[in-house]
């Protein structure tokens, strides 16, 4: 009698879709990756000249990394369920304070640092008492801090554009280069790789996350929801006041009316970037590759002649599309947990 067991025809198809689920899963990881490619090919193959030139691609890298370090600071707080309207402001005005100090007063450079990054931190502090003590949601505290800090800097700045910020900055930040490329860039690269260890291998990363995705399960467990939402403004306000020492040290001056352009990007790179890399979830890798693609994008058309009301559309049609696959991403996340 033989002993051959027979594998039933059910079992058998299961491992092929198990593997077709697995490259279905690798292809959403990387989509975004891959999407950025396709740009850069396609841009690459109608104007080689002047798309495909390391110049143009280090001014891409270097130029946006107070974008990816604004981007960065606005998912801390979304991980944990709240959103900060105010961090484009905070940028601004942090920016214009090291102005006014080094240039107005004779601060030196690093105190004058110093004093933003303080700033950012104070801001973090007042969107937190007005958000947790008073029970208002942060999308209208945040909103309205940021009106104020407006307002400040208006102020500060008499509503004009100070320059001749210390050159010392401007070199740390813009000037000197590694392999051709800004130091600006390694900057917001190692925030974001700082930002993705917490996020992922530490204890505050993960009750951040479990905040964020239902606060009363979180307040049962005995994860202490009002301590993490606080840790997650104050993180906002300091990555806010970080870009905008980069920002000041990039141009060497500083602009009241900065912030206003880099919110929209912001919010648009943080959801597009929720749809890569750990789809259905805030992620600063991904977010930082959602910046990078947009820019291209725009980089390409302005190389071929589009008026720069493009950069709008384009900001603003990748923010709907990102907020809504990031929504369909994150429930089907939730459906199969």
């Amino acid at each position: 009698m033989s002993n051959t067991v027979t594998e039933s025809p059910a079992k058998g198809a299961e491992a092929p879709r198990r593997g077709r689920r697995r490259l279905l899963v690798d292809l959403e990881r990387f989509a975004l990756l891959i999407a950025w490619f396709v740009i850069i090919a396609i841009f690459g193959a109608i104007a080689p000249d002047t798309f495909l030139t390391w110049p143009n691609f280090s001014t891409i890298f270097g130029s946006q990394a107070v974008l990816v370090i604004l981007t960065l600071g606005l998912i801390i707080p979304l991980t944990a369920g709240d959103i900060d309207l105010s961090i484009a402001q905070v940028l601004t005005l942090s920016s214009m304070v090291i102005a006014v100090l080094n240039v107005n007063h004779g601060w030196p450079i690093g105190a004058a640092i110093a004093a933003a990054i303080a700033v950012g931190i104070l801001t973090g502090l007042l969107n937190a008492f007005f958000t947790l003590y008073f029970r208002i949601h942060s999308l209208i505290v945040t909103l309205g801090t940021g009106t104020f800090l407006h307002g400040l800097t208006l102020w500060i700045s008499n509503s004009r554009t100070i320059g001749g910020i210390d050159w010392s900055l401007v070199n740390a930040v813009i000037l000197t280069r590694f392999l051709g490329i800004p130091l600006a860039f390694y900057y917001a690269l190692a925030l974001a790789l700082v930002l993705l260890y917490v996020f992922e291998f530490t204890s505050l990363g993960r009750k951040a996350l479990f905040v964020g995705r239902g606060r009363d399960v979180a307040r049962l467990s005995g994860i202490p929801v009002t301590r993490m939402r606080l840790i997650c403004f104050l993180a906002s306000g300091a990555f806010a006041a970080i870009a905008g020492v980069l920002y000041a040290g990039t141009s060497g001056s500083a602009d009241p009316n900065s912030g206003t352009q880099l919110m929209l990007p912001a919010f648009a790179a943080a959801y597009l970037g929720a749809t890569a890399i750990s789809p259905g979830r805030f992620n600063p890798i991904g977010s930082m590759i959602a910046v990078y693609l947009l820019v291209t994008g725009i980089t390409g058309l302005s190389i071929l002649g589009i008026d720069t009301f493009v950069q709008d559309l384009f900001y603003g049609g990748a923010l709907v599309i990102a907020v809504a696959l990031s929504q369909l991403v994150r429930g089907r996340e939730e459906s199969l947990t």
